[in-house]
């Protein structure tokens, strides 16, 4: 029964630390960006490829 008492304490003591993190990440505002989740569809993520790269492409099928 004590080691009950133990995990208690435990799971407090760590639900408190997530709730400050979370508050200090507020604060310092973590959580302000309100333009770039609506764009990032919208962002080209692909490396563009040089010249050279394309040609290797275009000879493997000739």
């Amino acid at each position: 029964m004590s080691v009950l008492y133990i995990l208690i304490a435990c799971s407090l003591i760590i639900a408190i630390l997530f709730l400050a993190a979370f508050i200090w990440a507020v604060r310092n505002g973590q959580y302000e960006d309100k333009f770039t989740p609506a764009v990032r569809m919208l962002f080209d993520e692909r490396t563009k490829t040089t010249p050279a790269d394309n040609s290797d492409k275009d000879n493997i099928l000739t």
